[in-house]
């Protein structure tokens, strides 16, 4: 009995979440019209929050460095980082300005760091002569490689005087490095290509750690304390208070930045646990957004993504409580003296699981058109299971939250 309630329970929400993935899906093939009007100049000023980032951070401050883009500024704040971190931000050229924090300030999470990032630019002076309203930030993570043209992408969608934010794709430049890195690489297409861009007619785009562009007026509406807060996922917490405070939030498909993938199982899965952890903690957000969130569409989608925590544990159920009920079928089959395993055994587990894996794998051939639409689709079978790391991180990411250990290394570069 117990059994049977776990696996229809499991195939219940499974049912729910492919209705609404395939609605997300059908919804993000729409365009969304681009807003004309007369261009502005803005000052775009990229940040990035380091903590011994001596491995990556050259690279990508030569990126940035060399964008076509007119009036802009890369701010390197330095984490109290006891590598070459300052050295080569010192050494990248007049674009790039440092912000060193110190013990014992420093490394309180990327949340504070920007903050006081932002801080730093307002007190400086470098600010004074222009308007909030036309000043974008970007959150650019160390390892991040934006694409040479996307200010030129991103810039249109501040035309609008109501857009507060807008993110861009993120893809793994090391995606050829091996299956894992593949499976990140098209774990982020998916996410933005399907999920983000059907937000866009709904009004719940999130924004992401690598490659979020803010307006700094949108930022200063969330108060005194500086816009980001201190949870694991500072950036969902960011795009949701944004809305809250009415500004639209954007998703950028034409423009992408390339971040690293992780090649380690075992870091990858610490590395999603703390994501997981961060999305419950996000819990608390939920009074706000019922109570601020202008439009229901969108409260009641960023209600049901801050909810993906609880979908995804009652989901890890599904696999053992299949198996068990397989385990007694077969034994029921042995003492009838006949299979009671009928075909839809199989195939239905198969259409339950992997109907999916052809629309990831259209997807993912669009952007990846050497890789072939068959070994798209074949990859995205694999990558269905591939989402199963997110039990044991969900599961490990919850007991960090009941044992109230909050404190996480940061994934570390290569």
């Amino acid at each position: 009995m117990i059994v049977d309630l776990l696996l229809w329970s499991s195939i219940s929400i499974i049912l729910m979440a492919g209705c609404y993935n395939t609605g997300l899906f059908l919804l993000s093939r729409r365009r969304a019209p681009h807003r004309k009007g007369p261009r502005k100049e803005r000052l775009y000023i990229f940040l990035l929050a380091c903590l011994n980032e001596e491995q990556v951070l050259a690279e990508s401050l030569a990126r940035i460095t060399q964008l076509p883009a007119g009036n802009f500024l890369a701010l390197v704040i330095d984490d109290a980082s006891d590598d070459r971190t300052s050295e080569i931000a010192l050494a990248a050229g007049d674009r790039v300005l440092l912000h060193r924090r110190e013990l014992p300030d420093a490394r309180r999470g990327k949340g504070a760091a920007l903050n006081d990032g932002v801080r730093h630019l307002t007190e400086s002076g470098l600010l004074a002569e222009h308007d909030p309203a036309d000043v974008i930030l970007c959150v650019v993570d160390a390892d991040g490689r934006l694409d040479a043209h996307v200010v030129q992408a991103v810039d249109p969608f501040f035309d609008d005087p109501r857009t507060g934010a807008t993110q861009i794709c993120v893809r793994m430049y090391n995606r050829g490095k091996g299956l894992l890195a593949r499976l990140q690489d098209m774990e982020f297409v998916v996410y933005g290509d399907v999920f983000q861009s059907a937000r866009r007619f709904i009004g719940s785009v999130g924004m992401g750690g690598n490659g979020q562009f803010m307006r700094l007026s949108a930022l200063n509406t969330l108060g005194p304390g500086g816009p980001w807060s201190d949870s694991l996922t500072e950036d969902l917490d960011l795009g949701v208070r944004l809305i809250a405070k009415g500004w639209k939030t954007q998703h950028c498909t034409t423009a992408s930045v390339s971040q690293q993938a992780v090649l380690d199982v075992r870091r990858l899965v610490r590395q999603r646990s703390r994501w997981f952890q961060g999305h419950l903690q996000s819990a608390g957000l939920v009074p706000l957004i019922l109570r601020e969130v202008p439009t229901n569409r969108a409260a009641l989608d960023l209600l049901y993504h801050l909810s993906s925590p609880v979908l995804i544990l009652l989901t890890s159920l599904l696999p053992l409580s299949f198996l068990v009920a397989v385990g007694g079928t077969a034994l029921a089959s042995v003492e009838a003296g006949r299979s009671l395993i009928s075909p839809m055994w199989l195939l239905g587990p198969y259409l339950l699981s992997f109907t999916a894996a052809y629309a990831y794998g259209l997807v993912y051939a669009k952007r990846e058109r050497d890789l072939g639409l068959v070994r798209s689709v074949l990859v995205a079978h694999v990558f269905v299971v591939y989402g199963y790391i997110w039990f044991a991180a969900g599961w490990w990411g919850m007991w960090r939250m009941v044992t109230g250990k909050r404190t996480w290394l940061k994934t570390a570069r290569t």
